[in-house]
């Protein structure tokens, strides 16, 4: 048997436990495609190739002794900001890095589940906005308009899965980092708990606006990603309760109220939600009132959380500025946000950080008359590749604002939110929306989100092919 690109995560589990293919095979074909593409999408900033057959050859070992294991042999992608033992953590920027010593928590979790990491993925310089070019790499492209960006800063991870080198990845959210590129590229992206997925070796990222999250074309795929992932180092801050994403897909969840939020938070610099991407968040909101969901116009009391959430990535940004190994390579809005972040990073932080307690009672508050909230993942689809990319740090802000004004919120709170395909405009750009609850909501957002994939089925729909597979694949 020869499973195709449209095989995801558990369709290629399956396989391989049942004998069908071998880890080989996969993991051969997983990197012949990514260097078939490497030149159109550049997705990739390091390739494993060499070590990602040997590990794919000690999986077909185990399998053939009848070890099992969630991910036995399956070959996966993670984001540019995980340390993956002796491949280098660069995070976008430029400059030789050196090879880090150990795997983070997240890649350990995912190799004791039996992945094979065929590869990191391209990510803007420090993760910060939501697309993908720099100069340390050049520029990713989404496989459904390559002339588009796939998002940010999970791009090259959401470019990767779309386009079917690798059947799910893994991602970051620090401000939608997750979601705004799931969105672009027509995927699940599941943003969980804060401390779902440790960030070990640091143990909060970005000041804890920053969390790991899975990236794949279905709801089950993306669920199994986070569980495989999900977990602990022993020293992580932040321990929320374990859930079984996975079980929580073929659950039925029940009649709920959902708020649909259109409205975006309050921003310093005004937000539009384009009409080509309102039309199908709305069309999503008919489909669940139609699946039996009481679905109303009402947004959650955010007031001015924008705020509380500028110490925290600045002061995030500037962390990362004052351990970079080559800071004169950086970019000049890098250097920006980090003189920011110096200056917020007192007693501004500090009052930031004691806002959250008090946005979780008013936020909350709002969840004793609603289950879920609907809302866009962006206001615009993908912008066009160099759009954002020479311009100053002010205009760059007011331009990623703008486009990206949804998402953020969910990571002050530290609560799940679920990116699912929404459709697309009339020129063909994929645009999302998110499934937004309260601490520990996954289960019931995953319930819901593969409700909705059940009838839209959205996993059917392909980009055209960048690279077409041998018979012998």
């Amino acid at each position: 048997m020869t499973l195709d690109r449209c095989a995801g995560l558990i369709e290629t589990a399956r396989a391989l436990a049942a004998g069908e293919v071998t880890s080989r095979a996969l993991v051969e074909r997983a990197l012949a495609r990514i260097e078939a593409t490497q030149g159109t999408l550049n997705a990739f900033r390091v390739v494993r190739a060499e070590a990602a057959l040997a590990e794919a050859d000690a999986a077909d070992r185990e399998l053939s002794r009848g070890v099992r294991r969630p991910l036995l042999g399956v070959p996966v992608a993670v984001k540019d900001d995980m340390d993956v033992a002796g491949e280098p953590t660069a995070f976008g920027c430029a400059g030789a890095h050196p090879a880090v010593a150990e795997d983070g928590e997240a890649v350990r979790r995912l190799r004791a589940a039996g992945a094979v990491i065929v590869g990191k993925t391209n990510t803007c310089e420090f993760g910060q906005w939501p697309f993908t070019e720099g100069p340390a790499f050049g520029a990713t492209r989404n496989p459904w308009h390559t002339g588009h960006t796939p998002g940010g800063s999970s791009g090259g991870s959401a470019a990767a899965v779309a386009a079917g080198l690798v059947p799910a990845a893994l991602g970051s959210d620090g401000a939608g980092s997750v979601r705004i590129p799931a969105s672009w590229t027509h995927l699940v992206g599941i943003k969980p708990q804060r401390g779902r997925v440790s960030t070990w070796p640091r143990g909060e990222s970005f000041q804890g606006i920053t969390v790991n999250g899975t990236l794949a074309r279905t709801v089950a795929d993306a669920a199994l990603l986070l569980d495989a992932a999900s977990g602990n180092h022993p020293r992580d801050p932040h321990r929320p309760p374990a859930v079984d994403a996975l079980a929580a897909v073929g659950r039925d969840p029940g009649r709920l109220r959902i708020a649909l939020a259109l409205k975006p938070p309050f921003t310093a610099v005004p937000a539009r939600l384009l009409p080509e991407v309102r039309d199908r968040v709305v069309a999503l909101a008919a489909t669940l009132a139609g699946l039996g969901h009481t679905v109303e116009e009402a947004d959650p009391p955010y007031g001015r959380i924008g705020l509380t959430f500028v110490p925290r990535a600045t002061a995030g940004i500037a962390e990362w500025v004052a351990e970079a190994p080559f800071p004169a390579l950086l970019d000049r809005r890098t250097h920006g946000a980090a003189r920011l972040g110096r200056l917020l990073g007192g007693a501004p932080l500090r009052a930031a950080r004691r806002a959250e307690t008090v946005l979780h009672r008013r936020v909350g508050r709002f969840f004793e008359t609603y289950d879920v909230v609907l809302a866009p993942t962006t206001a615009a689809p993908p912008p066009r590749i160099g759009a954002l990319l020479e311009l100053s740090g002010f205009a760059t802000d007011r331009a990623m604002i703008a486009a990206c004004p949804y998402a953020w919120p969910w990571n002050v709170l530290g609560w799940p939110g679920v990116n699912v395909p929404a459709g697309f405009t009339p020129a063909g750009l994929p645009v999302g929306a998110q499934l937004l609850g309260p601490a520990g909501s996954e289960p019931l957002l995953l319930s819901l989100a593969a409700q909705a994939e059940a009838d839209l089925r959205w996993h059917e729909r392909w980009p055209e092919p960048l690279v077409t597979d041998s018979p012998a694949a």
